[in-house]
């Protein structure tokens, strides 16, 4: 076995600055004291790499420690504003944008409603032109782009697949049509799998390796997040549990064509305002500033009846859906074993604990495992925030880099 090569100087140095300057998103401004202690450096070193990060642009002075004059008192900063990300989060309904700097502070955002008759392209650069402009910026000032979408493009052929309720995204030429319109490295992601990246780097799966997270709003689907890592599947589709056989529902066939299946037409948002009826539970009026479309705004507004009054027929109608849901939920982790299950989605998180825990119950039932149920903590656009997530590990991966 070869012995292993020893660092070269500037190898170490790079080694340095990262670990200084992830040390920096991390707590916040430090002085060149607290800089040394945390990285083990020796002041005159510490010195040296401020001084290197901030000639390059990545460490800016942001004045002293309370109390402590002189110039052991300097604190230092990230420079949030050395690199910009793009997120964008596509439904059939609207298209979401939002600019992030490089310590994640949101700059800027912009909310297109979905124009039918308007191409994706056009879309796209709309929404991401309002929010670059919302953030002071232009767009050739964006480090990186991540769009989130229903269903993933297969890597085998490039075109969209598991979202043909998506208007205008199913070109064979889309990809390529994208980057010509867009000045910067682009990456498109499944939209749940963005909901369980936020929750793993911001929220309820932190510190978790397995974990399944369960979406609910306009379509049921889940991400698999196995060993830490997103399991995308070989064309993209592990976790489009929509279209899962189960019992209780007819099998569903030809489910690409019919955007549909088996758990879907079992559990999906669809099936709220008949159990409701069938149970003589009373709809009420969806929220006049409900950021959903109709079939989801009445299924959150019936499940936050429910759940804020879990009796009667109220507790009925949350121990039916729960039954529903854990249907499909037990073949998951019938397959999965995983430590825990995050549960997202407007619709299915306003059920709040009422319906958490009734599934949980169903799901020891029916499942071999047990896995925690815990509701996702990502509360605010989950997946217009993973996105985000999303572009800065990739941004920060490269702007850190400073053997380059």
């Amino acid at each position: 076995m070869p012995a292993a090569t020893p660092g070269t100087p500037s190898l170490l140095r790079a080694m340095n600055d990262r670990a200084a300057l992830e040390l920096l998103l991390t707590h916040g401004p430090l002085s060149r004291t607290r800089i040394g202690h945390l990285t083990g450096l020796s002041k005159p070193t510490a010195s040296q790499l401020l001084a290197r990060l901030e000639a390059a642009g990545l460490v800016v002075a942001t004045g002293t420690a309370a109390g402590r004059p002189g110039p052991n008192a300097q604190l230092y900063a990230l420079n949030a504003r050395a690199a910009h990300v793009g997120a964008l989060d596509v439904t059939p309904e609207r298209v979401l944008a939002a600019v992030a700097d490089l310590a994640g502070t949101v700059t800027g955002s912009f909310a297109l409603p979905y124009a039918e008759g308007t191409d994706a392209v056009a879309q796209v650069t709309r929404a991401l032109d309002g929010a670059v402009a919302d953030a002071g910026l232009d767009r050739r000032d964006l480090h990186r782009l991540v769009i989130a979408t229903p269903g993933a493009f297969d890597p085998q052929t490039g075109q969209l697949r598991y979202a043909s309720h998506l208007p205008g995204w199913h070109s064979p030429t889309l990809l390529d049509e994208l980057a010509a319109a867009l000045p910067l490295p682009v990456e498109y992601e499944n939209d749940v799998n963005l909901a369980a990246l936020a929750e793993q780097r911001l929220g309820a799966a932190r510190g978790h390796e397995d974990f399944v997270l369960l979406w609910n709003e306009e379509g049921l689907g889940a991400a698999l997040v196995i060993g830490g890592r997103l399991h995308r599947g070989w064309t993209g589709g592990a976790g489009e549990v929509g279209f899962l056989p189960v019992p209780g529902h007819p099998l569903v066939r030809q489910v690409a064509r019919a955007n549909s299946g088996g758990y879907q037409e079992l559990a999906g948002v669809q099936v709220l305002p008949r159990l409701a009826a069938e149970l003589g539970v009373e709809a009420p009026e969806p929220a006049a500033d409900s950021p959903y479309g109709p079939p989801v705004a009445a299924a959150v507004a019936l499940l936050r009846q429910a759940a804020a009054r879990p009796e009667g027929a109220h507790l009925r109608f949350l121990q039916s859906y729960a039954t529903l849901l854990a249907t499909g939920l037990a073949a998951l982790t019938a397959v999965l074993d995983p430590e825990i299950v995050v549960l997202s989605g407007a619709v299915i998180t306003s059920g709040g604990e009422p319906l958490r825990a009734l599934l949980e119950a169903e799901l020891a039932e029916l499942a071999p495992s047990r896995p925690r149920l815990v509701t996702g903590e990502v509360s605010e656009r989950p997946v217009l925030r993973g996105a985000l997530e999303s572009a800065l590990a990739a941004a920060r991966e490269e702007v850190f880099d400073t053997s380059r």
